[in-house]
C-alpha cells in the first residue's frame, strides 16, 4: 500500500471510530454530522469527503461489524469441532464483542431494530442464526444431538438468548463483568445444548 492509501485508510477509520463512539453516546437520530466530525477532529468537508451522510457511516458500522462476526462463526463452521464446541465458540463470538467493543456493540443493538435505513439489510441479520441452524442439524446428523428437536427453533431459542444478554448489557440491566461474560457464554450454550442432549 502507498502512504497515500494508508493516510486515507487512517483517516477513514479515524472517521468511523467517532461516529461509533457519538452513536454510542448520543443515539443515532439525535447525533449530527457535526458531533462526529468534532469528535474526529476532523473538519465537516473531509468527513464528507470518506461519507456521503451519517446514514452511510452508521451502514459502514454494521456493514464492517456483520462481515466480521460472519467471518469468524464461517471459521467455527469449517472447524470440524463438535457440535457443542461450534455452539459454544459462536457464543463467544457474538458476546465477547460487548468486553472488546462496547461501543460498537451497543450501536448495533439499539439501532439495528429503530432504523429503517438498515432494515433492507434484514437478511444479514439473519445469517447468524442461520450458521447455528446448520451447527445443530450436522449436530444432529453426527448423533450428538437428538433428532426430534427443530433445528430452525433449537437455533432461535440460541440466538435470541444472545440476543436478550446483549440487550440486557447495554441497557445496563444485566452484570456485564468479565465473569458474566463467561458465565452467560456457557448458560446459554448449556441451556441448549442439555434440551438437544440424547
Amino acid at each position: 500500500m502507498t502512504d497515500r492509501s494508508i493516510a486515507t485508510g487512517e483517516k477513514r477509520r479515524l472517521i468511523l471510530d467517532a461516529a461509533v463512539r457519538v452513536f454510542a453516546r448520543r443515539g443515532f437520530h439525535t447525533s449530527r454530522v457535526g458531533d462526529i466530525a468534532e469528535e474526529a477532529g476532523v473538519s465537516h468537508g473531509l468527513l464528507y469527503h470518506y461519507f456521503s451522510s451519517k446514514d452511510e457511516l452508521l451502514e459502514t458500522i454494521f456493514r464492517e461489524t456483520w462481515d466480521e462476526v460472519l467471518t469468524a462463526i464461517a471459521a467455527v463452521e469449517a472447524s470440524g469441532e463438535p457440535a457443542r464446541e461450534q455452539l459454544r465458540q459462536v457464543a463467544k463470538i457474538l458476546l465477547r464483542g460487548w468486553q472488546t467493543q462496547p461501543a460498537r456493540t451497543t450501536v448495533i443493538m439499539r439501532e439495528i431494530a429503530r432504523t429503517p435505513e438498515l432494515q433492507r439489510l434484514i437478511a444479514d441479520l439473519t445469517k447468524p442464526r442461520e450458521a447455528v441452524e446448520r451447527i445443530i442439524r450436522r449436530g444432529q446428523e453426527t448423533g450428538e444431538f437428538r433428532e426430534d428437536v427443530d433445528a430452525r427453533l433449537a437455533s432461535t431459542v440460541f440466538y435470541g438468548g444472545i440476543d436478550d444478554i446483549l440487550t440486557g448489557w447495554v441497557l445496563g440491566l444485566l452484570p456485564d463483568g468479565d465473569e458474566d461474560v463467561a458465565r452467560a457464554e456457557l448458560t446459554v450454550v448449556d441451556v441448549v445444548s442439555v434440551g438437544l442432549a440424547r
